[in-house]
């Protein structure tokens, strides 16, 4: 990362009610472990499920939390008000765009098509240079086993360079997510 201390984490997580409580607890830690490092974190702005957990861990850990919704969100994932900074934006698009500059390095946790979305428009732009951000995927009970098995298959077959792969670390760990995202 170039010697510049990391400031902010960007995490990308699950916003739906009916995740595991292993995964809120997992979010949780996650928070936790942001805050106790003295980084910030910006996150989709939502205050149930993973992202509430996330959020709430982190600021009761002391670190500043800037939550990233667009207005036609704020009732359906319960806009998290208590964010050191909420911002509401227009659309998804817009909320991506504020969510990734507020970023010194990406973490995705357990989720879904839009845990999945993110983590691939931040992984894609690094590929192809746009940013030297680190990209990192929390993959704990091999929630992204099968997505990684074709990724793999797509290297196989041509579609996906062995950079591309080798560019996002993968591990089942927080502190060793973290410490790839401090570029360790």
């Amino acid at each position: 990362m170039g010697g510049l201390a990391l400031t902010t984490v960007t995490v990308y997580c699950g916003s739906l009610r009916t995740v595991p409580e292993s995964y809120l607890e997992l979010a949780a830690e996650v928070g936790a472990e942001i805050a106790r490092r003295g980084w910030s974190l910006a996150w989709g702005g939502g205050r149930t499920s993973m992202m509430g957990a996330l959020a709430t861990a982190a600021r009761e850990g002391g670190a500043h939390t800037t939550g990233v919704i667009p207005r036609a969100l704020v009732d359906v994932e319960w806009a998290d008000r208590k964010a050191d900074d909420l911002r509401l934006v227009d659309t998804m698009r817009d909320r991506k765009a504020v969510m990734e500059a507020q970023a010194d390095a990406f973490l995705a946790l357990p989720g879904g098509i839009g845990t999945c979305e993110e983590l691939f428009e931040v992984w894609t732009a690094r590929v192809l240079a746009l940013h030297a951000k680190p990209v990192v995927l929390l993959d704990v009970d091999d929630h992204y086993r099968g997505l990684l098995e074709w990724l793999r298959e797509l290297h196989g077959r041509g579609f996906v360079s062995r950079f591309a792969l080798d560019s996002l670390v993968v591990t089942g760990d927080v502190r060793t997510a973290l410490d790839a995202c401090a570029g360790g």
